[in-house]
């Protein structure tokens, strides 16, 4: 999830006051017009002096950012891996339930993370359909990051909301798993 902002915003001939968002890929800006810059389109970049100044290849826009201009400039240049954003630290006891990808249980390895069959402090079920979400039930003690295809008509995000609800969960984060993959974050329910 992105941080939110409102702010003014120059670009070309324009000039209005709006919502700036700094997502994980790309930085929007809604207002009297609209801006999409993604960070790999972003030619030059500059903060100063409270404003966040962004050459990409429609042009230059100023964000009015005041304090907050060089901690997203910053944000901007070290984006947060993946892990950073499921919130996995060195150390964190992960368990993995059903087919997950050799990148992902490297980047693990790497993290410091420890691989462990009972008792995780973090799990990722992966699911491929519905009936896969019946593994919640065994998964009442520790959060859980359940990760499903996008665009699928055979599981939507209602269907996972929906089963960690019913397992007692409360669904508490969403996050972009991959280019074919979200993840959304269970916890469980205090008793």
């Amino acid at each position: 999830m992105g941080q939110e902002l409102k702010c003014r915003v120059e670009f070309g001939q324009q000039s209005s006051e709006g919502k700036a968002l700094l997502e994980s890929t790309e930085i929007l800006f809604r207002g009297g017009f609209r801006l999409k810059i993604a960070f790999q389109g972003i030619e030059t970049m500059e903060a100063s002096g409270g404003l966040l100044k962004i050459k990409f290849p429609e042009g230059l826009a100023v964000f009015h950012l005041g304090e907050k201009a060089e901690k997203w400039a910053d944000r901007i240049r070290n984006p947060p891996s993946r892990l950073d954003k499921l919130g996995v630290k060195p150390e964190t006891k992960v368990q993995l339930i059903g087919k997950h990808d050799e990148d992902f249980r490297r980047e693990l390895t790497k993290r410091g993370a420890v691989l462990v069959k009972s008792k995780p402090g973090l799990a990722f079920l992966s699911v491929q359909q519905k009936d896969d979400l019946v593994e919640l039930a065994y998964l009442t003690d520790s959060p859980v990051w359940i990760v499903y295809p996008k665009g699928l008509k055979s599981i939507t995000e209602n269907d996972v909301i929906a089963a960690g609800r019913a397992a007692g969960f409360s669904d508490i984060k969403v996050c972009a798993f991959s280019p074919t993959h979200t993840a959304l974050k269970f916890k469980p329910r205090t008793r």
